[in-house]
């Protein structure tokens, strides 16, 4: 990885114009946020999203305005327990995701299994419009 990037081994304070490399600019700023997997079938879409350890009743899903969202929130809970080291823990997040004009979202189901929570999108036949409209001459 270090052959990608130039990096200035001189410290900074003998150059004023030292900066951090530019592999920063690919750093997950949204590290929270779960991973997601969306798949096309002729009947509809299927996206899973990976949310371990949480339970379905905390997790909220909603679609306005043609956005399906989708959030957890954790409840404030205060423990005593101290860590020498504390890797886990999921934080609040929320996630939307832009539906096409192809989803019926009267249809929208989801389940939530071993960690994946599963939403179905199904399609809706949608009729195309003329273009081309003849007008008659009076």
């Amino acid at each position: 990885m270090a052959t990608l990037v130039r990096y200035n081994r001189t410290p900074s304070f003998f150059n004023p114009f030292y900066v951090r490399p530019a592999v920063t600019r690919f750093y997950n700023t949204k590290p929270n946020v779960p991973a997601a997997n969306v798949k096309e079938t002729e009947t509809g879409f299927t996206l899973a999203l990976a949310t371990p350890g949480l339970k379905k009743e905390d997790l909220k899903i909603n679609v306005e305005n043609n956005i399906l969202t989708i959030a957890y929130k954790p409840e404030a809970t205060e423990t005593a327990e101290t860590f020498t080291h504390h890797e886990f823990g999921v934080n609040a997040f929320e996630r939307g995701f832009r539906l096409p004009k192809t989803v019926n979202a009267d249809q929208i189901a989801a389940s939530y299994t071993d960690g994946i929570l599963t939403v179905t999108l199904p399609k809706v036949e949608v009729k195309e419009e003329k273009l081309v409209k003849e007008i008659a001459i009076a």
